[in-house]
């Protein structure tokens, strides 16, 4: 080690009494006992530096093309240096056919390879600095460049202050580089810097503009602290995760076209100015918790891997003051919150958000996480354990030890727990077990009263959750309402036309069996394919459809056929068509039964057997009677109808009654125009 510690060292040539010789001798000397036989490290901790330095200088300079090899510099070059993207080919290959000169059966890969040898810059010679660097409290009164320098030791620069700009572009750092603390007063550049090992800037200070666009960080990268008066990481790599944990932007910062492959944490960070996530990939979840955002955080054309979240919780964001950004359709598929408690004022403003920006899909996904984070709430409000009035058994069996139990017990006699967090306050409890038991317990008292009311409630939100995404899912809606329409059909031609077999049979012809199974399950396919593409969970869905229609309707079938039919007008429809009006009509209003006053009866005819499309009459009453909407008005009878028939009739018109009401709802909420007329 070459040590020149707490020095003051002049190499300003234009001072009274300094020359530039001096600092010619100064490099010289220097240089050549750094790298002569066994590298040496350099020690300028507690020094001041007057003037420019140039740490290139000081390095071993290695010619380009022959001269000279260094293992170490070419291990480095062979793990770290970018390789050829296989993409470049790529997109050299599509190029062979327009340029000029070049046959069509030429081989692609001699032409592709001759043009990428074509855009190769020339190879420089490479500066090397082979031994530690130590700059602990270091001040640097000039410029400080490390320009296209190899580092393959240690870099240790902590608390070092830079007062003038300091350039290390395209550096090189083989080893961890920590210039935590450090001050850089001016601009500091590392630009397409590359960082093999940890690169530690923790509580640093960019007074300057900061610029890391192209950086690469192989190994953990923390900023945590840090503070930033402007900056850019566009276009930067980081391979493990980023620390950015409460650092403080001032100034607008860019991270676009920057990619994360493991995770970005930002927690209690704050933006004063805007910053852009433009194009940048995540390929694991982003926080930004406790984060505070005061302008405007852009996210648009961000790509996000497939389960890659933003964690939002304690996010401090208000909608009239700040913006959030992102793809329409898809930025608010990724924010996400552990539970609603404490986070449901961060979800409503991120609401608000995006329905002052018009993305209403945004809006309407963010209130589909809300409301299932709820639905978890109130299930673990029915099924939870409450820790106010819980014995010391159920504490137990709950996963706490004996001595928590008594803790949680002595707790809430002098003070009662007001949120699951609490417990975490009890020095018995530590967080593995606070994260065992949270998802089971509740702070809200209990009884068989609240839990069926609770229970109630449960029901009827994960029915809006199920089947529509709480409103915020046309398609979903509509697959749902076709599926139920379908079988509703199938339930009322089987029980018109299949009536018996003996001692007369009446029951539909081969070709009309053929027609309803064959159109029924192309509905029931196509209905299927709908809602497996606007559901994450196809089957649950499926099940909750099935659950409402088919209990009641077989159950009510099965008892048509064991007690048989015995009424007058057997050998005609129960169902009729009503010959005097044909034409698009919305039929809310309408009731399933004909009016019993004769004048009506006259005016409307049963359904024609003998004809082949008689079976599409089905599905007409059974839409009518579901989305209340048609072209033909058909009905119920009201003479010589089973009881059991007319109770099957009005069961579909009551659920297509709350279904229209559920459809109307979720297009009230999905059509921009209308949506903010009703939210604003």
């Amino acid at each position: 080690m070459v040590d020149l510690k707490g020095l003051t060292i002049d190499l300003r040539a234009n001072e009274p009494g300094n020359s530039a010789a001096f600092a010619d001798l100064f490099y010289q000397r220097l240089q050549k006992s750094l790298n002569s036989g066994q590298p040496l490290g350099l020690d300028l901790s507690y020094a001041l530096i007057q003037g420019d330095l140039n740490f290139s200088r000081l390095s071993l300079r290695v010619p380009a093309y022959g001269g000279l090899s260094l293992p170490a510099l070419d291990a480095f070059n062979r793990e770290f240096q970018p390789l050829l993207s296989k993409d470049v080919l790529s997109e050299a290959r599509p190029m062979l056919g327009s340029v000029a000169g070049a046959p069509m059966s030429s081989p692609p890969g001699a032409l592709a390879r001759s043009l990428l040898i074509q855009a190769q810059p020339a190879q420089l010679d490479r500066f090397v600095f082979r031994g530690p660097l130590l700059l602990v409290q270091t001040c640097f009164n000039g410029e400080t460049t490390a320009t296209d320098t190899y580092f393959l030791s240690r870099v240790e620069a902590t608390q070092a202050i830079f007062t003038q700009q300091t350039r290390w572009r395209g550096a090189r750092f083989a080893r961890s580089a920590n210039f935590s603390q450090g001050q850089f007063q001016q601009e500091s550049s590392f630009r397409s810097a590359l960082f093999a090992r940890s690169a530690q800037f923790n509580q640093a200070s960019f007074s300057g503009f900061a610029n890391w666009q192209g950086s690469t960080f192989h190994q953990n990268a923390s900023f945590a602290r840090a503070d930033f008066q402007a900056a850019t990481f566009g276009r930067s790599r980081w391979q493990t995760n980023a620390d950015f944990d409460q650092a403080n932007f001032h100034g607008t910062v860019s991270f676009q076209k920057s990619r994360f492959d493991q995770a970005l944490f930002l927690t209690d960070a704050q933006f004063e100015a805007p910053v852009s996530f433009r194009q940048a990939q995540f390929q694991q979840p982003l926080s930004l918790r406790g984060a505070h955002i005061l302008s405007q955080l852009d996210f648009g054309d961000a790509r996000f891997a497939k389960a890659t979240t933003i964690n939002v919780t304690d996010l401090d964001f208000s909608a009239e003051a700040a913006k959030i950004l992102g793809s329409p359709g898809q930025i608010g598929r990724v924010f996400s919150v552990p539970a609603l408690a404490n986070n449901e004022t961060v979800l409503r403003s991120l609401v608000r958000n995006f329905r002052l920006l018009e993305q209403i899909s945004d809006a309407n996904q963010l209130e589909y996480t809300t409301e299932r984070l709820r639905l978890a709430q109130i299930q673990r409000q029915i099924f939870g354990v409450s820790l106010n009035q819980a014995r010391s058994d159920q504490l137990v069996r709950l996963g706490l030890r004996s001595e928590q139990a008594r803790a949680v017990i002595a707790r809430r006699q002098d003070q009662p727990f007001v949120s699951p967090a609490d417990l975490l306050g009890l020095d018995e409890i530590d967080l593995a077990t606070y994260l065992k038991v949270r998802d089971r317990i509740t702070t809200q008292p209990t009884n068989w009263l609240s839990r069926a009311q609770r229970l109630v409630r449960w029901l009827l939100l994960a029915g809006l959750l199920t089947l529509s995404h709480y409103g915020t899912n046309v398609g979903l809606t509509f697959s749902v309402g076709l599926i139920a329409m379908t079988l509703f059909a199938l339930v009322f031609w089987l029980s018109d036309r299949y009536r018996r077999r003996v001692p007369t049979p009446i029951v539909p012809t081969r070709a009309e069996t053929v027609a309803m199974a064959i159109s029924g399950v192309g509905m029931l396919i196509l209905s299927l394919s709908i809602l497996s593409q606007n559901t994450h969970h196809p089957a649950r869905t499926l099940a909750a459809v099935l659950l409402v229609v088919l209990p009641v309707p077989g159950a009510l079938l099965v008892r048509l056929y064991q007690q048989g039919r015995y009424h007058d007008l057997m050998d005609r429809s129960y169902f009729v068509e009503n010959g005097a009006l044909r034409q698009i009509q919305v039929l809310i209003a309408r009731l399933p039964v004909i009016p019993k006053y004769p004048f009506y009866r006259d005016r409307y005819t049963p359904l024609l057997a003998d004809q082949r499309w008689n079976w599409l009459n089905y599905y007409d009453f059974s839409f009518n009677n579901w989305f209340k909407f048609g072209f033909n008005d058909i009905r119920l009878r009201d003479r010589a109808v089973p009881g059991l028939i007319s109770a099957l009739a009005w069961y579909q018109w009551s659920l297509g009654t709350v279904y229209i009401a559920l459809l109307l709802w979720t297009l009230s909420r999905t059509i921009p125009g209308l949506n903010l007329l009703l939210y604003f």
